[in-house]
């Protein structure tokens, strides 16, 4: 029996990764084109280096608040309506920070451009529903590849924006301009579906999750400069972390959580969050010690390559998000033909070579040029694997929430690796000068060596769920789903019940 495709669903089919590939770049784009500019924000705006970094604090607080609970509305009120709505709160975000010449007005831009965070788990999740199988694991590690190195072509693009002491204004008109397209592309590319899934949004554990998560954060991005034996960091952290477990206690007694403590307990999902805080950590290591590394003047410091942002951008990143890309793209065939664990297994490993390397080797460019390249293979093998692993574990219905939570573990990677780089470049410094040691950098690229370590080791000990003689996603529509507690079978559209059961078989075959 012959269907016919009309014309437009013919468009939106060619349009659809091309469209979310986008849109994930804008993700990627927003959330490194700031950091380059902190301080010439805070000069221009005739602030302290402190208060001009809370352009990137507020960003970080929006991005854990809202990221859950966006990607359980995804899941409820379907993708595209709330994709589209996300962008256009950061569009609104865009043009605030892009026409205001005030610090406050700034941050609160700042904070709208934080949902943004919410993109990449949408999009996973719509990926998830219209792609044909053949092209499904493929496609996701095209789409997750993107935002492994998209934050590589942000600080490059913040290089050429801003060369020579440029109005820092230029970068968030730059955002606006690609965030109006990224619309245009959601619209015309992404497809409209029904409504599928039924329930509400646990908004008790929502205000629970999201004010422990502002605590910790606030600690871990404020630490150095309250201190980090001050009242107001151990007040944070000691509050956050009991918040946190009064929402634990309460997340396992409702019925519908917002996140399923067993989304955090299960043995795969686990292991596969471990691995992405830690890839989180090695992604960020590698642009910011490689930025400030290339930047040093190497007259009064002895190592560096004194390079301009626009140097240090074109000239020492660019090549390895180049690389990245390259590897994204030939990721979905190897996850095909061995299994996203093994990928896993295999980046983890390339990333502590890159590492090593890069500790023992970075007196010439093109030993910089090459570790950092490694480094972005490690990337985006680690990104198009992770997606992979996590959606053999679960049921359609749920992987906006699934990945939400899987992006806020990534961002509390990022966190960490950026507080700890910059605490330790600005303790250990070179006599009266503000310029850190060599040995700092040396160190931050055996932390990323270790963390490249730690995700193999993760890789390793995860065991995608196996079962004799149904797939995987058969018999859990039959038995409790792990991220709800509630029986998968009730919810889900018909593609997606199609996608639901070879998909998950393709994935679970590395078991």
């Amino acid at each position: 029996m012959s269907t016919h495709i009309s014309a437009p669903e013919r468009v939106t089919g060619r349009l659809l990764l091309p469209s979310l590939c986008f849109v994930v770049m804008t993700l990627a784009v927003l959330q490194t084109m700031v950091i380059p500019i902190v301080g010439t924000i805070g000069t221009q705006l005739d602030v302290s280096t402190t208060a001009a970094g809370w352009v990137l604090t507020a960003n970080l607080l929006a991005a854990v608040v809202a990221t859950p609970v966006i990607g359980r509305l995804a899941d409820l009120h379907g993708k595209r309506p709330v994709l589209i709505a996300v962008l256009a709160l950061v569009l609104v975000g865009s043009l605030t920070a892009a026409l205001t010449h005030s610090l406050a007005l700034l941050v609160v831009g700042r904070i709208l451009q934080g949902v943004s965070y919410a993109l990449f788990p949408i999009a996973l999740a719509v990926l998830r529903d219209e792609m044909p199988l053949r092209k499904l694991i493929g496609a996701m590690a095209i789409l997750s590849g993107t935002l492994g190195v998209g934050g590589g072509f942000g600080l490059v693009l913040t290089g050429l924006l801003t060369a020579d002491g440029a109005d820092y204004h230029r970068v968030f008109w730059f955002t606006a301009a690609f965030v109006a397209i990224a619309i245009g592309l959601a619209w015309f590319g992404v497809p409209q579906r029904p409504r599928s899934a039924e329930g509400s949004v646990d908004w008790w554990g929502a205000v629970l999750l999201a004010t422990a998560l502002v605590l910790l954060f606030l600690a871990l991005t404020q630490g150095r400069s309250w201190g980090w034996g001050s009242p107001a960091t151990l007040a944070c952290i000691v509050v956050g972390i009991a918040v946190l477990a009064l929402w634990w206690v309460f997340e396992n007694r409702v019925s519908a959580p917002l996140v399923a403590p067993r989304l955090l307990t299960h043995g795969p999902l686990l292991a596969t969050n471990v691995a992405t805080l830690f890839v989180g950590i090695g992604m960020f290591v590698n642009f910011l010690a490689c930025s400030y590394f290339v930047q040093t003047p190497r007259e009064i410091a002895g190592y560096g390559f004194t390079a301009d942002v626009l140097s240090a951008s074109v000239v020492y990143l660019l090549p390895g998000a180049i690389v990245g890309v390259v590897a994204a793209t030939i990721s979905g065939s190897l996850i095909r033909r061995f299994g996203p664990r093994p990928v896993l297994i295999a980046g983890g490993m390339v990333g502590v070579a890159g590492f090593v390397f890069f500790a023992f080797f970075h007196a010439s460019t093109w030993q910089v040029i090459l570790a950092s390249a490694v480094i972005n293979v490690f990337v985006s093998l680690a990104f198009a694997a992770i997606p992979n692993l996590l959606m053999a574990e679960v049921a359609p219905q749920d992987t906006g929430v699934a990945n939400s939570v899987n992006s806020i573990v990534r961002t509390v990677g990022t966190s960490i690796a950026s507080a700890v780089l910059t605490t330790m470049l600005a303790t250990y410094t070179i006599g009266a000068t503000s310029l850190p040691r060599e040995v700092v950098y040396i160190a931050a690229f055996v932390v990323g060596a270790l963390a490249c370590a730690v995700v193999t080791l993760c890789a390793f000990a995860i065991r995608l769920t196996p079962t004799p003689t149904t797939t995987v996603a058969t018999s859990r529509r039959a038995e409790p789903s792990r991220l709800t507690g509630n029986c998968a079978d009730g919810g889900g559209s018909a593609q997606e019940k199609q996608h639901e059961t070879p998909a998950q078989s393709i994935l679970s075959a590395d078991c």
